[in-house]
């Protein structure tokens, strides 16, 4: 599992302007099953999105696609985690620690 901080790195008029294009690619990735919840943050410098993959090169191309990566209005910081412990919903996500 992992956890995807984006970072603004342009005016938000810059970010707004690719904000359409951004969310029609997190719906694709919502539908293939790849990301599990996402949202901006507050104060909205940026957003936190969670998401699965079979491995970290996986999620960074997947990042790397993302509109606002492309237009060079965010950068983002990856980090993977085991989720030991989750929410019933999300018990086929549940690793054991090795």
């Amino acid at each position: 599992m992992f956890v995807l901080e984006l970072s603004y790195t342009a005016p938000l008029e810059a970010v707004d302007a690719v904000l359409p294009d951004h969310v029609a690619w997190l719906d694709e990735l919502y539908e293939r099953g790849v990301f599990l919840a996402s949202g901006r943050k507050e104060p909205r410098d940026g957003g936190v999105i969670i998401a699965v993959a079979e491995d970290r090169a996986r999620i960074e191309a997947i990042a790397a696609g993302d509109p606002f990566v492309r237009a060079g209005v965010c950068a983002y910081r990856v980090t993977e985690f085991v989720a030991t412990k989750t929410a019933p919903a999300l018990a086929p996500y549940r690793e054991t620690a090795a």
